[in-house]
């Protein structure tokens, strides 16, 4: 073996789907070589001591509107996306989509150009980009403003499929009742992820569009089509459809912990659940209220509301997440933490992330599960063999 070494123990170590206890992760030259037996290191190993906490991967959050003060829609810049990966990396995020919500076509544009400047750019933390309508329900359009939803025009789909080509990945919120079925194929034929997601379709809708390529369902359970008795709707589909993952804004507002805990035992794979934040501008800072395109959002008791009521966004980091899917669900960590790494990471095909990650995708975590931060060793590297 050659090259800088650096070993991780005193901590519990998790791989992206496994949570070892009792053993060390060693990275050489920056990256993940072995995760082995603490009994196994050789007595001379120089070490980096985790003092309890837990070495993870770092979060991929697919769903983020805001963060640091900002919202993409606001200025969709290359220096608003740099302020928000910024403020999502100081909570324990290392890879995000930057979220439009339903603007105008010049928003749009601007934001296609801003991300895939940035990724050019190589903006730490910006994986791609996530247009969140404005191919949505007015029926389900939720915070977004009704006035700005539309159908799907030509122009609108060669736009996207351009963009596919010059960003790592290319998420998509779009409703059955703005974007036809050809829309959908030719959109996953260049590799978007086409999710679904405030609509009002019902269940063998979502079924033939799963069928034609979408592979998400965005939010589950809100904005979307219920599961009834007679109707299982979009919720159904994600549950029942193998080929549909989705994502969950776990906050306990959103989403009842009962209701989540039986869509992670309903779920059939090999889709699955993964966290989302649906961060707004608050994440990262004290803010008590901002701006959505002018309308006030008020940040009060975990929730971020319009003053109609109406949820706008999550008012949640995902260490919150993961916390409460193991103490309010009993889900086991490792599960809570591959729903917050790995799972959204293949998603987006990051490659092996989450099996071979660097030490700059690494956090720790507190064993308590209150805070995540960057991994900052400080230990001198041992020489190769050690």
């Amino acid at each position: 073996m050659s090259g800088s070494i650096i070993t991780f123990v005193g901590g519990p170590i998790f791989d992206g789907r496994t949570l070892f206890s009792n053993h060390a992760a060693r990275f050489v030259d920056g990256t993940l070589d072995a995760i082995v037996p603490t009994d196994d290191l050789p007595s001379e190993t120089r070490t980096e001591d985790l003092a309890g906490d837990i070495l993870s991967p770092g979060y991929v959050d697919l769903q983020v509107n805001g963060g640091g003060g900002v919202m993409f829609n606001d200025d969709p810049s290359v220096e608003t996306l740099r302020r928000i990966a910024r403020a999502h990396r100081g909570l324990g995020t290392v890879s995000i989509l930057p979220t439009l919500i339903t603007d105008t076509p010049e928003k749009t544009t601007a934001a296609i150009r801003a991300a895939i400047q940035a990724v050019r750019s190589r903006v730490p933390g910006i994986a791609g980009l996530h247009l969140e309508g404005p191919h949505l329900s007015i029926r389900r359009k939720g915070a977004h403003d009704g006035a700005l939803i539309r159908p799907m025009e030509s122009a609108d789909l060669d736009q996207l499929l351009a963009a596919a080509r010059d960003l790592p990945a290319l998420m998509v919120t779009l409703a059955p009742e703005n974007v036809t079925i050809d829309q959908v194929e030719a959109l996953t034929k260049v590799g978007v992820i086409v999710s679904l997601g405030h609509t009002d379709a019902p269940f063998d809708t979502c079924v033939a569009y799963a069928k034609a390529g979408a592979s998400c369902a965005t939010h589950l359970f809100n904005a979307m089509s219920q599961f009834g008795s007679r109707e299982p709707g979009l919720v159904g589909a994600v549950l029942s459809n193998g080929n549909l993952s989705a994502g969950l804004i776990a906050d306990t507002v959103h989403v009842h912990p009962e209701t989540m805990r039986a869509a992670f035992e309903a779920k059939r794979g090999p889709g699955e659940i993964f966290l989302v934040s649906d961060a707004m501008a608050v994440a990262g800072t004290d803010l008590k209220e901002f701006h959505l395109e002018g309308r006030p959002i008020r940040r009060e008791k975990g929730k971020l509301t319009l003053q109609d009521g109406t949820l706008a966004g999550a008012d949640l980091d995902l260490t919150t997440a993961i916390r409460n899917l193991t103490t309010k669900l009993g889900m086991p960590l490792s599960q809570a933490l591959t729903a917050a790494t790995l799972v959204p990471s293949k998603l987006i095909q990051k490659g092996s992330y989450g099996q071979k990650p660097s030490l700059s995708e690494l956090i720790r975590i507190a064993p308590d599960l209150s805070k995540a931060m960057p991994v900052q060793p400080h230990s001198a590297v041992a020489p190769a063999g050690s």
